[in-house]
């Protein structure tokens, strides 16, 4: 197809026959939350690749189109290092599944030093080949980039992940989109995730920004965007996020805006919202004395 489009998704695969598919970013909660149609089982589709998968619509899409959905992770650069396991029950989201470690070497790593993180715990992902030409050999014409990726000896993902008791790798976030307020690591997925489930948002972005008085730390943004004819006000956005989200997640800043900018593979592009931090239209909690429960 020439380019995605949820609404065109189902007669897209339909009329392809497709067995197979993979959905990237944002577009399998798109496709998830297009009406139900009478045709939603009308496909061939058995096995689907959707990352990242929100617990809020994974199995509910699953049950909805009849097919499987499968987690991996894989990057340009470094090609399909996890891959989940169609045997396991159950769709745990996050969960990306086994390290493919005929090829790869993995390592959870902390972000500053690149030391081994312990099991369990979040760090960034950090990747090597075992075979010389199965990696990428550098960015194109860009020697800087190469060296600041190739550190240590190790490829640096940008991506927060952990270890599980089992092997399988889980993604958290991106480690930029991985906030840190007052000693607590936020993910960002997951507060998009809970703000996007909200009756009258179309979609949204949380990023930290950095304001006076945090300590060199952050506070969560919520830049949202609103369905069409709907109004959300920002004081009743926290009340719907006080119950459904740890009370260090809830966000402190409100931005409305008519769209999100997108990759074409259906990335949020946050570098935007984030550069710009607070501007003079974002609604600040703090300004009407806003206090989350305890």
């Amino acid at each position: 197809m020439q380019r995605f489009s949820p609404n065109r998704w189902l007669d897209d695969v339909i009329d392809s026959g497709a067995t197979l598919t993979n959905l990237l970013g944002v577009m399998p909660e798109f496709v998830f939350n297009t009406p139900a149609d009478p045709r939603d089982r009308d496909h061939k589709l058995r096995l689907v690749l959707a990352v990242p998968i929100s617990a809020e619509w994974g199995s509910a899409m699953e049950e909805r189109f009849g097919f499987q959905i499968m987690q991996g992770f894989g990057m340009t650069e470094v090609g399909m290092t996890a891959w989940g396991d169609r045997a396991e029950s159950g769709l745990e989201p996050g969960c990306c599944g086994y390290i493919d470690d005929e090829f790869y070497e993995v390592r959870i790593g902390d972000p500053e030093t690149d030391a081994p993180m312990p099991r369990g715990e979040v760090g960034e992902l950090l990747i090597r080949p075992k075979y010389a030409g199965i990696f990428s050999a550098g960015y194109y014409r860009m020697p800087e980039k190469t060296v600041e990726a190739w550190r240590n000896l190790w490829f640096h993902t940008g991506d927060a992940c952990r270890m599980d008791e089992k092997g399988r790798m889980h993604y958290v976030d991106r480690i930029k989109d991985c906030i840190r307020r007052r000693g607590e690591n936020i993910s960002a997925f997951e507060v998009e995730q809970i703000l996007n489930g909200h009756p009258d948002i179309a979609e949204s972005a949380v990023v930290g920004v950095r304001v006076e008085g945090a300590g060199g730390e952050e506070e969560v943004m919520a830049v949202i965007v609103e369905q069409p004819g709907k109004t959300v006000e920002p004081k009743a956005l926290l009340d719907y996020c006080v119950p459904r989200m740890p009370r260090y997640a809830v966000p402190r800043f409100v931005q409305k805006i008519a769209e999100l900018d997108k990759t074409a593979s259906g990335k949020l592009r946050k570098g935007d919202i984030r550069d710009a931090g607070v501007t003079a239209d974002t609604w600040d909690r703090e300004s009407i004395g806003y206090e989350v429960p305890r």
